[in-house]
């Protein structure tokens, strides 16, 4: 393989941030182009790349990110975007074309969706398929791969099906469980993406890519079932269910929320098999031949007991929810905001403490009053939240960017300071503060500090109206965060 210079777009996403390190590690010198380049600062490949601020919609930053490249991944697509993306992903694949044909560019790498060419497709698969059209006519090298549903660790599809399978014993399902799907894992897909960097420059098309087996979504599921160790799901195809009722129904037994369940459910009305094999010809498959379904759900189960998911959906931008950082104190002046402070001592060392903080939510929960962080969550999920069920990738580490349940990691400074900026439905925008600082007496000094910007009369009266369960909920994290420190500390327990 050819080491070349390449753009990656897509890099804080799930296969961009997959893609990105195997790049790397085949000599390639990598540029990304972000929007959010604090969204990168902890991945341990951020030292190595070259990170550039932009965004696609804009023709400018587009045209600067491209020059002395020679092969541009395009991996981003607005799937859980609101408001006219269609639009939004045309003049993004506009721009690449024009800024790729004019810096002369080698190739351009695009990952679409796998579809039938008879159907009406959906919004999404349509605009998707679009893209990959104006690639091919650009006049630079495409490949356009056309991939189905990917199986891996923290994939929105792999996330749904064990959701499912998990929470329920049967389920009345809509007549799509009936169709037929050609699952990828997601480690070809990256072989791929990986192989297209040095094609030949007269290869200029679509290639379907898929795995070796061709299932039903009910079967997808209930292979979950047996890799999971559970018992075989009954399924019932029910045709009253509509695909945006299936939506809302995914979105409330589920973490995936309503603005990405609605575009995965509509792709999922199709048959989406591979219509032909001529990638074969081009690329052959990996070494071993390509992942069956059931053996990339074994290793997805394997990567998520060990706490070993590269990339998740759940740090993709959700829809509806605040982007924007928390202002420092004195731009305050003259706003409404309304904050709740707890200061605590606990006789634990700051690095005891903090590994309580940077455990905090998944599995292990919020410290106080859990019916209550419940009940904000399925509060959250009705009106089409994200809801408290997204976890975390890791059981122990946090990073910039990262999602924690309805939350996402704004600022972390390791061992002393952690900032959470909410992601559920308010009336604001909220943000949740811990901070770690030693103490005089070896011990150390806990900082909780709840912060609100309320958005008009309604956001102000949902800060009154929620204020009584302060003192239960935020005097007892502090309480239950500063014990767990100073029973967990080695020393104290000595």
């Amino acid at each position: 393989m050819t080491a070349e210079t390449v753009l990656v777009t897509g890099a804080t996403g799930y296969i961009g941030g997959r893609l990105v390190p195997r790049l790397l590690e085949a000599g390639h010198t990598v540029r990304v182009l972000v929007r959010t380049p604090e969204k990168l600062r902890d991945v341990p490949w951020a030292d190595q790349v070259e990170i550039f601020e932009g965004d696609l919609t804009d023709r400018a930053s587009v045209d600067r990110a491209v020059v002395g490249i020679e092969v541009f991944y395009y991996l981003v697509h607005s799937m859980g975007a609101a408001g006219d993306f269609e639009q939004i992903e045309l003049t993004s694949a506009r721009n690449v074309a024009a800024a790729a044909r004019q810096a002369g560019l080698k190739r351009i790498v695009y990952l679409g969706g796998l579809h039938p060419d008879t159907a009406e497709l959906s919004e999404h698969l349509r605009s998707r398929t679009a893209v990959g059209r104006i690639l091919l006519d650009s006049g630079v090298p495409t490949v356009a791969f056309q991939a189905g549903v990917v199986i891996g660790s923290g994939s929105t599809s792999f996330e749904m099906i064990r959701h499912l399978t998990d929470v329920l014993p049967y389920m009345p399902a809509p007549k799509w469980v009936r169709n037929k799907i050609q699952p990828i894992a997601v480690r070809d897909v990256l072989y791929y993406l990986l192989s297209a960097a040095s094609l030949p420059p007269e290869i200029n098309r679509t290639f379907d890519i898929g795995g070796p087996d061709v299932l039903r979504y009910g079967q997808m599921m209930n292979g979950y079932a047996l890799e999971a160790g559970l018992r075989q799901r009954a399924i019932a195809s029910l045709p009253v269910l509509t695909p945006w009722l299936a939506s809302q129904w995914v979105n409330l037994v589920t973490p995936i929320p309503r603005s990405l369940a609605i575009p995965i459910i509509a792709s999922l009305q199709y048959d989406c098999v591979v219509n032909e094999h001529d990638i074969d010809g081009v690329i052959p498959p990996p070494p071993g031949g390509l992942t069956g379904y059931r053996t990339a759900v074994k290793l997805a189960l394997g990567r998520m007991k060990v706490g070993d998911v590269e990339t998740s959906w759940r740090n993709s931008s959700i829809e509806g929810a605040s982007s924007n950082p928390l202002p420092s104190d004195p731009d305050w002046a003259g706003h409404i905001v309304y904050t709740d402070l707890r200061e605590m001592h606990t006789p634990a060392k700051p690095a005891d403490l903090w590994r309580v903080i940077e455990g905090i939510g998944g599995d292990n929960g919020w410290y106080s009053f859990p019916l209550a962080w419940a009940v904000r969550g399925w509060m959250d999920k009705i009106v089409g939240g994200v809801g408290l069920r997204r976890g975390r990738r890791h059981p122990d580490e946090l990073h910039t960017g990262e999602v924690l349940d309805f939350w996402r990691v704004e600022q972390i400074d390791h061992g002393s300071f952690l900032r959470l900026r909410a992601e559920m439905r308010v009336p604001g925008l909220a943000w949740l503060e811990m901070t770690v600082t030693p103490a005089d007496d070896g011990g150390s000094m806990y900082r909780q500090r709840a912060v609100f910007f309320p958005r008009g009369l309604g956001g102000r009266l949902y800060w009154f109206s929620i204020l009584p369960f302060h003192g239960v909920i935020f005097s007892g994290m502090a309480n239950r965060i500063t014990a767990t420190a100073a029973a967990e500390s080695p020393v104290l327990r000595a």
